[in-house]
């Protein structure tokens, strides 16, 4: 792990130093309260980090949590995957710190490295085990990865490591085949998030986690939880606590963002960059004007055949 601390420190004091055109003085006015995201897995080829960038462009926010997975130090540790998209994912994050945007890193058990350094910051993002965010209408939410719910993880970790195993070869063979889907034309489909909902132990352990989760919310006397881990985005009442899962970046290419009235909204990127897409042409549409090319000799003579 000393490699992965050390190449985080520099990046920190490199954002701090360098100046491009992305770190101008410009302050782009936030669309969003805040923005939640987790389970980057950068590190990982599996690691949709375009698009999440792409995202954290349309989407800037007052605030920014990071919660957990967000380094998959578990595929690091087996070999080096660092290209230069994730690079850009942490100049991005250390770039929003200094436009004045609040950043909170909660770690996940894939960068549980992360947890030796809980109440320190890396070039001004705090690190935390978990916080309590209240929103503007006056809710509390838990903020948690999630991972010690995970009775694998927890009781297991052999096992764990052999499911993250199979999962990236589950994501491998997902690469390959979204590679033939973009050359037909066809969107983005995830075979692994395909699987999970089919079988039906997975099915029944999504719903453990999430009545788990819900629970120890409620006994800390809280409106909600935020968290991540299980990579399965979802925003619904459990006994009168709204379950938030900000879902991952590896398979749903997911947040969880709160407006300035208040209101959680989870976000599809894929979808919604559609959406923001043609929202754009159509802006640009109703601005053309055609220019009209006729002389104004002939606009003169025409005014006065009309008056005539």
């Amino acid at each position: 792990m000393n490699k992965l601390n050390g190449y985080f420190y520099a990046n920190a004091l490199k954002a701090s130093i360098l100046d491009n055109k992305d770190s101008s003085t410009i302050i782009t006015k936030p669309r969003v309260r805040t923005v939640f995201i987790s389970d980057i897995h950068l590190g990982t080829p599996g690691c949709q980090a375009q698009a999440l960038l792409e995202f954290l462009r349309a989407y800037p926010s007052e605030q920014l949590y990071l919660v957990g997975d967000i380094i998959d130090g578990w595929q690091l540790r087996q070999g080096w995957y660092w290209p230069q998209s994730h690079n850009d994912v942490i100049q991005k994050l250390l770039r929003r710190v200094r436009k004045g945007c609040k950043v909170v890193y909660v770690p996940g058990n894939h960068d549980e490295f992360a947890r030796q350094f809980l109440g320190h910051s890396f070039g001004g993002i705090e690190v935390v085990e978990e916080v309590i965010y209240q929103t503007v209408d006056g809710r509390k939410f838990w903020i948690i990865h999630g991972d010690y719910f995970d009775g694998v993880v927890q009781c297991a970790k052999w096992l764990a490591y052999v499911g993250d195993n199979l999962y990236e070869l589950t994501l491998k063979l997902n690469r390959y085949l979204n590679s033939l889907r973009a050359r037909l034309g066809m969107p983005y489909w995830s075979l692994s998030r395909y699987l999970k909902h089919k079988v039906k132990t997975a099915v029944s352990y999504v719903t453990s986690f999430e009545q788990a989760v819900a629970m120890e919310a409620r006994h800390r006397g809280l409106d909600g939880v935020i968290c991540g881990h299980i990579h399965h985005p979802e925003i619904r009442d459990i006994n009168g606590i709204t379950y938030c899962n900000d879902g991952d970046w590896v398979e749903s290419l997911s947040a969880l963002v709160e407006h300035f009235d208040g209101r959680i909204e989870l976000v599809h990127w894929p979808q919604c960059q559609r959406e923001l897409e043609n929202q754009s042409s159509a802006s640009v549409e109703d601005t053309l004007v055609i220019p009209d090319h006729t002389p104004a000799t002939a606009k003169v003579k025409e005014k006065d055949e009309v008056l005539a």
